[in-house]
């Protein structure tokens, strides 16, 4: 199963998808107890990997909807936000370094950078 083909489908016909790759599942383990080929374990691992892209997509396709109906508002659920790390979450932003007190404002006024003339 290839991942595109699973991205157009809805979500109803993923659920169907995914119950049939179960119940298929379900079919070749009961085969393998039953002692068949070897060949069974194969399409066994290749079932068990088309029921994960399965659940991925429908996973991603839900976080999609989340993600757009919080679009725009202050607080987004935690697992939407940007992970990074704990230190650079609670480092100040740009705009919190950039601010000045109303003291350092006067100083910058009316004590400037000192510039010096450099002999060539």
């Amino acid at each position: 199963v290839k991942i595109t083909e699973l991205r157009d489908k809805s979500q109803a016909e993923l659920t169907q998808t995914l119950d049939q790759y179960k119940r298929e599942l379900l079919d070749l383990k009961v085969q393998q107890v039953a002692g068949a080929a070897a060949a069974k374990s194969s399409k066994i691992r290749d079932m068990r990997k088309n029921i994960a892209r399965v659940l991925t997509v429908i996973t991603q396709q839900n976080r999609d909807t989340v993600r757009a109906k919080y679009a725009g508002k202050k607080h987004i659920p935690k697992d939407l936000r940007a992970k990074k790390t704990r230190a650079m979450r609670r480092a100040l932003t740009k705009y919190e370094l950039s601010r000045k007190t109303e003291r350092q404002q006067k100083k910058d006024i009316h004590f400037g950078r000192r510039q010096y003339a450099i002999k060539a």
